[in-house]
């Protein structure tokens, strides 16, 4: 008898084993493909681990016919289940499971050959047909042992088959991946097959899935490492297969639309942990309720649950149990934290089939005023405002190119002398199918495309065309406030342009003054301070816009060169606070200690324009005066009040 060698096959239990290990250690157990693929190792290792406990029986040429007979047995009834575990990995990193359910000829081709391996195996003590004991009780192969062989190829045949179905639904790194993984798998079966002392098709087996594990399998492409969840990236990866696959799922979506407010609240680090606490809420409730969901955090309080066709019947079940879990109060480093989740049931492609506009839902449902209810997005589909939101792009587009933009003005009143001294220009978009479009709406959208620098260019390029008009120098206004976004803030060639625009139109810097965020101010870039401080040399004068928003680096606030500190219109809402009031009065007498000027927005009684002229501030702007109106319109109200 061939005394076989089992070096090979240590070398892949070593293998196999790191791998294991591995795989645990960085967390990859969670989710179908993790499974599956932590499945194809552990039979891998354990058909390994089997073949040698045989092959030592044999090289011992010793007598224990059931010891060899149990062993050789449970090898190869382990080893068939080798194949067919990856192909389950295949099915499943190519979301293709659906696909292969629905064609009785693949069930049959998946399901049969394993079948009848293992039948003929267990029989085998009685039928001696896939091996025996000779005469010298050496294990000699029987005559049927084909039939193995046979299923095997089918298995690889199969394999390749979902390669090739799946080509273009999966990155071209996974496919030559799962194609390593062949070869290397071909290559050592026929080496054995030629040599049968070097039992090197396990070692071709574990090499393969160490190649799977180094280019597929990467926790720092996949998982969201606070969370411990899918991330962003892996969530529209499954959506652009399944979409493609023509699969039909589920998607429970969570929103934490007071995120933001809650990470002001209690720092970054803190609301970390409270998304990492909501995460294992929903890993518990998933595994409690047998839901059978992958589960994403696509960052800033955005969680999705997403359902297989089979269990769809839980879904309405396991969303009502987030959302009263979400209106609980939740501990986080000794305090306790209200949610404000909207919880939306979607279903697709029935609702929606294209990536981007799913995502645009996602994001669309922070908008969405909170009512503690469990939204359908079939309803909310139906709605003008999602209408508008998928169409916002070409909405913004369209506005750019036939002159749909306009620019108001909202007057600005002068305390002290009591006029009309500024005013602050504000884009409008009147669409011909929506109407009127919010700048909260379209605002965002454009920065995200890029689309806001031309918005930028329209709205300065309106203004100095105004100032520079006959009209306009009879209006006895100082200067116009234009809105720079963040966007526009670090554009490196920013200052050339704006000075560019207005020497075309003849208006002096000082005509203008660039109002910037609160939120873009605190942003520590080289580019966004040279840029104000070359505007500032060159005459241009700056407006901290929205003041009293956010918790705000005033560090930074107070290194940049503002003129004026435009409080925000939440100011005026807590006047009659005798508490709130301190925080104001403290806030106006910080701000003029600075030696900057103060404009109060969103004014809208006579109360308050008494007291903050009381408390000294200079400027006031709000619809007690006026709301933002045409130019036309302006320039009779200001001609009016003189």
């Amino acid at each position: 008898m061939i005394q076989k060698n089992l070096s090979f096959h240590y070398c892949a239990i070593i293998i196999l084993v790191i791998l294991l290990v591995g795989t645990i250690m960085r967390r990859m157990i969670k989710g179908r493909v993790n499974r599956s693929f932590l499945c194809v190792v552990s039979v891998a290792l354990l058909s390994t681990m089997l073949d040698i406990w045989a092959v030592m029986l044999d090289n011992q040429h010793g007598t224990d016919i059931f010891a060899k007979n149990v062993a050789h047995m449970s090898y190869l009834i382990v080893h068939g289940f080798t194949l067919p575990a990856c192909i389950s990995y295949m099915l499943n990193l190519t979301d293709t499971v659906h696909i292969f359910k629905q064609k009785r000829i693949f069930v049959a081709l998946l399901h049969v050959p394993l079948t009848v391996s293992v039948i003929m195996v267990l029989l085998n003590p009685v039928t001696h047909n896939i091996f025996y004991l000779n005469d010298s009780y050496d294990y000699t192969r029987g005559k049927y042992f084909f039939v193995l062989y046979t299923c095997a190829l089918i298995y690889l045949l199969l394999g390749i088959m979902i390669l090739f179905i799946s080509r273009r639904m999966i990155r071209k790194r996974y496919l030559l991946s799962l194609g390593v993984v062949y070869i290397c798998e071909i290559v050592a079966a026929v080496i054995q097959s030629l040599h049968p002392e070097l039992l090197v098709e396990m070692f071709g087996m574990a090499a393969g899935l160490l190649f799977v594990s180094l280019m597929i399998q990467r926790p720092e492409e996949l998982i969201d490492i606070d969370t411990q969840l899918y991330k962003l990236n892996a969530y529209i990866d499954m959506l652009h297969r399944s979409f493609r696959n023509k699969k039909r799922f589920r998607i429970i979506m969570v929103n934490v639309t007071n995120y933001s407010s809650i990470r002001e609240l209690i720092g970054f680090d803190q609301s970390k942990r409270l998304m990492r606490k909501i995460a294992q809420y929903l890993e518990a409730l998933n595994r409690e309720q047998k839901l059978g969901a992958d589960l994403y955090y696509l960052e800033r309080g955005k969680f999705r649950l997403v359902v297989d066709e089979n269990y769809f019947g839980r879904v309405k079940d396991v969303a009502a149990l987030i959302n009263e879990r979400m209106k609980e109060s939740m501990d986080i480093h000794q305090m306790s934290i209200n949610l404000v989740a909207n919880i939306c049931i979607l279903d697709c492609p029935d609702d929606i089939s294209d990536v981007e506009a799913l995502l645009s839902f996602g994001d669309v449902l922070d908008t969405i005023a909170f009512t503690g209810e469990i939204m359908w997005a079939s309803e909310q589909l139906n709605n003008t405002r999602f209408d508008m939101m998928r169409e916002m792009d070409s909405i913004i587009e369209n506005a750019l190119a036939n002159n749909h933009f306009s620019v108001y003005y909202q007057p600005i009143y002068s305390v002290n002398e009591k006029r009309f001294l500024s005013a602050e220009a504000l884009i409008r978009l009147k669409d011909e199918k929506y109407g009127f479009v919010s700048p909260d709406l379209f605002i965002p959208v454009a920065e995200r495309s890029g689309a806001i620098h031309k918005i930028g260019d329209f709205v300065l390029e309106e203004v100095c065309q105004f100032i520079s008009s006959d009209e306009y120098k009879k209006l006895g206004i100082d200067y116009i406030e234009v809105n720079l976004s963040v966007a526009q803030c670090m554009q490196p060639k920013l200052v050339e342009h704006i000075m560019n625009i207005l020497n075309r139109y003849k208006v002096r810097p000082d005509q203008i003054n660039l109002e910037i965020t609160e939120t873009a101010a605190t942003i520590s870039q080289q580019t966004l301070q040279n840029n104000i401080e070359k505007l500032t040399s060159a005459g241009v004068r700056f407006s901290l816009d929205d003041f009293g928003t956010g918790y705000s680096n005033m560090q930074r606030v107070v290194s940049l060169p503002f003129e004026i500190i435009k409080l925000d219109k939440s100011f005026t809402e807590i006047y009659d606070n005798p508490k709130l009031a301190i925080v104001l009065t403290n806030t106006i007498r910080m701000i003029k200690a600075m030696d900057m000027k103060i404009v109060v927005e969103g004014v809208e009684t006579e109360e308050m324009v008494k007291l903050f002229a009381k408390l000294e501030c200079e400027y006031i702007q709000g619809y007690f005066f006026s709301k933002p109106i045409p130019r036309e319109d302006f320039t009779k109200f200001i001609q009016a009040s003189m």
